[in-house]
């Protein structure tokens, strides 16, 4: 798939991710930890993507091995960033480590958070 594709895929998932959380009660003024995932069937291929994500001023969780289950073994590491549930703000993250994981020949596999209770 081509980066303008994906981008594009990912760009209308994230809108419905955060579309999602709001519409379940989610905090629409919580700071989020936003989780990008990156997997790869090279460790150092995705340790070299973790060190150019680290680079990029992402925080980095440490490649670890992943069994799936199908029993397939892969590797795998979080850019992980602490942000409001903004579209832009996530899209831009989303636009550069795409274009990262695509240059260190690695897979990005989208992003996650945690709903954050109302607290009002």
């Amino acid at each position: 798939m081509d980066f303008e594709k994906e981008f594009a895929e990912l760009k209308v998932e994230a809108e419905e991710i955060i579309d999602n959380l709001l519409e379940d009660g989610s905090d629409p003024d919580a700071v989020y930890s936003i989780e990008h995932h990156f997997a790869g069937d090279d460790f150092a291929q995705l340790e070299k993507a973790a060190i150019a994500a680290f680079k990029l001023g992402y925080d980095v969780s440490d490649p670890e091995e992943v069994e799936l289950d199908d029993g397939q073994t892969v590797f795998a590491f979080d850019c992980i960033v602490e942000t409001e549930l903004d579209i832009d703000t996530i899209t831009r993250d989303i636009e550069a480590l795409l274009k990262m994981s695509i240059e260190q020949d690695v897979t990005y596999d989208g992003w996650g958070t945690y709903f954050e209770d109302d607290a009002s």
